[in-house]
């Protein structure tokens, strides 16, 4: 199973979310917030700080993927023209991981932020762990 644990209240990761939900036509990736238990424990497990949500993450089996890495992979699971992404990692990781950083630190003063965690519809509550 594939999870991407994203911020539950950050704008931009919602948006992300909603964007991976509507192009993942196969429908490989389930979700959770990082504050959910689910992601708590997912942190915890990998030694990640459980109160800074400064990267989402993806869970592939039993190998975690964070920042840019995370994004390619999901880029690649999503098939089709997505998987043309997979050629930034070309470049190498700490100036991927550096323009992750810098949106990362910047996405609530850009983006805003929910004062709560989002939650799925009915529709898709299956698609969320």
């Amino acid at each position: 199973m594939n999870i991407v644990f994203f911020d539950g209240v950050c704008n931009l990761c919602n948006g992300a979310v909603n964007f991976l939900i509507d192009h993942d036509a196969k429908q490989r990736l389930r979700f959770a917030s990082l504050q959910s238990e689910a992601g708590q424990a997912v942190l915890q497990k990998y030694g990640l700080p459980q109160h800074q949500y400064e990267s989402f993450l993806l869970l592939k089996g039993d190998r975690l993927y964070q920042k840019s890495d995370a994004a390619l992979e999901v880029a690649r699971l999503l098939g089709g023209m997505w998987t043309g992404f997979y050629v930034f990692k070309l470049v190498p990781r700490f100036l991927r991981d550096a323009v992750y950083s810098w949106v990362a630190r910047n996405r609530y003063r850009w983006f805003g932020k929910n004062s709560s965690c989002r939650m799925p519809t009915p529709e898709l509550r299956g698609r969320f762990v």
